[in-house]
């Protein structure tokens, strides 16, 4: 009856946990139940937690920065590190350049990504939004089940400008697409860099100072009113700062369509790191930066206020050598070193370990974070949750394991991570990926390119009530009908 049976475990979802085995075939869950006889191949979980695959909604794969530095995680490398941290599908950027078009861009990821080992999905990244752009490339993205794009308010190469922004947020709304934006306030960034580099000020710690807080807390706020200004989802990411955060908070309680996340990295690291000796530092570099103590133990109480739908790694996997990090010299001054970092293997064992087994969340809220709000907010409809007719996505987690971050275990393409070193309870031990096991107790069993394209739905909005202009409303701007 059942292609396989996992039993004897602790099932977890975003709302319950109960004991009982889960019945798969045809690479989907088909019984869930006190006991489930039969089953070609039996899976003892073992007392275990038995949870939905984890789905990375933020990391860069196989993507050439706007510098032209290629990550070095390729579709293999990323899906088996990913795959290795608990995760049985994520959703990689496809990122457009100035003159490219959204056909060609779509269609270079379709053929990097086929080494995958885990299902996947994009995320567009929109620097050029032509008329073509918006009025026939999207579009057609969307009718492929593409319902997300990233848009940029810094990076001179990336920055659409307010205008830009509300072009995209219009589209998106009428296809029922969400948009995601990196919000820093790029004048300021650029103002603090002209001043570092005048007082010869550019080694990698000052990359922790370029960047102000102020400077998301600006753009968050900017973001927020042009997505209301047209009523139109939004998701901000990568919440570095416990201003921006309150910002978040304030809008989604005032309606606004509006959703957020944010990183280990700022849960785990701060500026201190960037100023090992050195160029060690380096390593630590990502933009918005790594900030201090404080701004961490806000950001775990915004996590525990529901704040974020989730905490996702931005894996941005630069080597720390020519190749990456210093592709414009091993002396580089810090706005020339690449910016980003890997952990796209240690976001879920490090947020189950700091979050989980330190009290700070339930399991049920961990799967929520690693899981079930990934899948709803971007429309991943087979995903993200245990429950009949679900695809078999499936980690079991032993949640007594310890073990020390190590770079071998995190199996991507990179020479260092910035957790080494770290002490965390909490093992995915096997991996399921539509009822086919990819990991399992440290070996990898997936084939490359098992991994399949998912098509997504229309961001559900329920729940949100959004905003309405006066402006733009007929009631109140003399009958004209202006509104997106």
């Amino acid at each position: 009856m059942f292609d396989t049976v996992i039993h004897s475990g602790t099932v977890v979802t975003a709302t319950d946990s109960f004991k009982g085995d889960i019945g798969i075939r045809d690479g989907r869950i088909a019984a869930i139940a006190e006991t489930l006889p039969g089953g070609d191949r039996r899976i003892d979980a073992g007392g275990r937690l038995v949870l939905p695959g984890g789905i990375e909604a933020h990391a860069h794969i196989a993507q050439e920065s706007s510098a032209g530095v290629m990550t070095a995680d390729d579709y293999y490398s990323g899906s088996v590190s990913a795959a290795f941290g608990g995760n049985s599908s994520f959703i990689p950027f496809a990122g457009q350049h100035r003159g490219q078009s959204v056909d060609d861009v779509l269609a270079t990821y379709d053929a990097r990504a086929k080494r995958s080992v885990i299902d996947y999905s994009y995320h567009l990244i929109i620097s050029d939004p032509t008329e073509k752009v918006l009025t026939d490339e999207l579009p057609r993205a969307f009718e492929r089940g593409i319902t997300s794009f990233k848009v940029f308010m810094t990076y001179d190469l990336m920055n659409l400008g307010d205008g830009g922004m509300l072009d995209i947020l219009t589209v998106a709304k009428e296809h029922g697409a969400i948009t995601m934006v990196h919000a820093e306030n790029n004048e300021m960034v650029k103002w603090m860099n002209r001043r570092l580099a005048a007082k010869g000020l550019t080694a990698p710690k000052y990359h922790a100072i370029s960047r102000p807080e102020l400077a998301e807390e600006e753009a968050i706020n900017r973001a927020i009113s042009l997505a209301k200004l047209v009523d139109a989802p939004l998701f901000i990411v990568h919440v570095s700062t416990a201003g921006g955060a309150a910002l978040v908070q304030r809008a989604k309680l005032d309606g606004a369509k509006l959703f957020a996340e944010t990183c280990p990295q700022y849960l785990a690291l701060t500026r201190h790191d960037l100023d090992r000796p050195g160029m060690e530092g380096a390593k630590f570099m990502c933009s918005p930066p790594v900030r201090d103590e404080a701004t961490q133990d806000a950001l775990w109480r915004h996590i525990q206020a529901g704040t974020f739908e989730s905490v996702s790694s931005d894996h941005a996997p630069y080597r720390f050598d020519e190749t990456g990090k210093f592709t414009a010299g091993t002396d580089a001054p810090y706005p020339k070193i690449a910016n980003g970092m890997p952990g796209i293997a240690a976001r879920l064992p490090y947020l189950f370990s700091e979050g989980v087994m330190k009290g700070r969340i339930t399991l049920q809220h961990f799967v929520a974070l690693s899981s079930t709000n990934a899948a709803k907010t971007f429309g991943m409809t087979t995903k993200g949750s245990i429950a009949p007719g679900m695809d078999a996505d499936i980690v079991i987690w032993n949640p007594e394991a310890t073990r020390t971050v190590t770079l071998a275990d995190q199996h991507d393409n990179i020479d260092y991570s910035p957790f080494e070193g770290m002490v965390l309870t909490g093992v995915p031990e096997v991996v399921l990926n539509r009822g086919q096991v990819i990991v399992e107790h440290g070996e990898l069993r997936a084939a490359e390119g098992q991994g399949r394209f998912v098509a997504r739905a229309r961001v559900d909005l329920t729940g949100k009530p959004g905003y309405r202009a006066k402006e733009l409303d007929p009631a109140q701007n003399f009958g004209a009908e202006i509104a997106p």
